[in-house]
């Protein structure tokens, strides 16, 4: 019976021990971006800096003939390049291949400081984007000279061969 019990509680903690933690918590067990929420009731239409911006991913593509689709994950990065002044990000949305609204991320503006840089992954498992999957950011901040740097990585592998590339945010106006 004992030898019964040790290899369960065994196989118990194997499995355990194989769940895939979520990309987007951090060491303290929350959200990074909840994590940095400065709160709904702030008003950003006054500042001088108002942004928004496309940025595309891919969930997948297509790499040959015999395998055509192949999943990858997606790393959304926000960087903020001031040294003195902080952006503040009210939108992040998750638009799949035919323009629908798959998820919103925010539920309050989240504040990124000085050189912050925020990250947001999109698990390779995760195809509800498709190969024309986009993100939609709004951002605003107190100095009309800001330069935000927002970028996608994609990362995969076929057969054994890995890959990466970038595509990089642009700023679209209304």
């Amino acid at each position: 019976m004992m030898k019964f019990l040790a290899i369960a509680s065994f196989c118990v903690i194997v499995i355990l021990a194989c769940e895939q933690p979520d990309p987007n918590i951090n060491q303290e067990g929350s959200d990074e971006l909840r994590s940095l929420e400065v709160g709904t009731s702030m008003s950003l239409g006054n500042l001088p800096y108002q942004a928004n911006y496309y940025v595309p991913i891919y969930s997948d593509i297509y790499v040959d003939a015999v395998r055509q689709e192949e999943l990858l994950s997606a790393t959304l990065s926000i960087r903020n390049t001031s040294e003195s002044d902080s952006i503040f990000v009210s939108r992040i949305d998750y638009y799949n291949t035919e323009g629908d609204l798959v998820r919103k991320y925010l539920d309050a503006t989240i504040g990124l400081g000085p050189m912050g840089t925020i990250n947001y992954v999109i698990e390779k498992e995760d195809d509800t984007g498709g190969s024309g999957a986009n993100f939609y950011l709004s951002l605003s901040g107190t100095e009309s000279s800001l330069k935000p740097v927002i970028q996608a990585v994609m990362v995969g592998e076929t057969g054994n061969k890995g890959f990466a590339f970038v595509t990089n945010g642009i700023e679209i106006t209304k």
